[in-house]
């Protein structure tokens, strides 16, 4: 465990954006808030306070996390490829650690460490903007950001999306460790020409879309099996302007924890990914410069 540690450092070390585009997204952010004009901000009084609470807390979330698989995706594509662009990778060779635990501990920065510092700077944002908001903006906004549970009950919906995130989208990441591994030059170029190379061969010849709708429901499946997208037990009606609008009573009413882990598709994925972790472990341990 002490390996795996160091070599997370390591990334840290050798990848200061880990910590320095989340930070600098957050300051942004808050700037928008100390200095926006946030006294216009209009929100319907039917709406209860702790779903503005809830939906204010959960758009940074997200915009954190867009920006995180932005970056999560560069991540994979560069770390075992910058090891030999820059031959570095001949001095990890020389240290008593072995191919497998190098290439398992950038797996694991990407998929939780980096997620996991994203959604750290996401909670000290959204604590910052709602104490700005709590000034700025009416009693109303303000007194809908504070509410405990609605705080403890994110906090576990972003563990969750970690670990389903991280179980879903194994295939994908390891795909691109592979390329990053393999490649010689122009490492994004390479993560996208077998893919569409395979869809437009199987569109000529066999007239279907099957690779195409995999590719589709790997990348937006997560959302559909990891949580309950449609309105039914646990969400609550709101009417305003005569409008009705559902949301959920809770967090955990949102969860689709049985759902997902009992999906075929899932551990499907997962044993996908596990044999393109080994195809990666071997090209790092074959490919050692450029």
């Amino acid at each position: 465990m002490s390996t795996y540690n160091w070599l997370i450092r390591r990334e840290f070390w050798e990848n200061r954006a880990i910590w320095t585009i989340p930070a600098v997204l957050g300051g942004l952010m808050i700037l928008v808030t100390l200095f926006g004009k946030v006294n216009r901000i209009s929100i319907p009084l039917q709406l209860p306070s702790q779903t503005v609470g809830g939906g204010f807390l959960l758009a940074v979330g997200v915009t954190f996390f867009v920006v995180m698989a932005i970056y999560s995706t560069w991540y994979l594509l560069d770390c075992l490829y910058a090891d030999r662009k820059d031959r570095s990778i001949l001095f990890w060779k020389s240290m008593p650690i072995s191919d497998t635990t190098t290439v398992i501990s950038k797996l694991a920065t990407a998929l939780i460490v980096i997620p996991a510092v994203y959604f750290a700077a996401a909670d000290v944002t959204s604590l910052l903007m709602a104490f700005i908001l709590s000034v700025r903006a009416s009693s109303y906004i303000g007194g809908a950001l504070w509410h405990a549970d609605v705080w403890l009950q994110l906090q576990v919906l972003w563990l969750y999306v970690i670990a389903t995130s991280a179980v879903w989208y194994l295939p994908l990441a390891a795909y691109l460790l592979v390329v990053s591994a393999w490649a010689k030059r122009a490492v994004m170029l390479w993560s996208i020409l077998p893919p569409i190379a395979a869809i437009l061969v199987e569109r000529w010849f066999f007239g279907s879309q099957l690779i195409a709708n995999q590719l589709w429901d790997r990348t937006v499946g997560w959302l559909v099996l990891a949580f309950h997208t449609s309105p039914g037990a646990g969400w609550q009606t709101t009417v305003v302007d005569n409008e009705a609008i559902r949301t959920p009573a809770s967090i955990w009413s949102f969860l689709d924890i049985a759902g997902f882990f009992s999906s075929l598709e899932t551990w499907i994925g997962a044993a996908a990914g596990l044999a393109l972790i080994a195809a990666a472990i071997q090209l790092r341990r074959r490919r050692s410069e450029m």
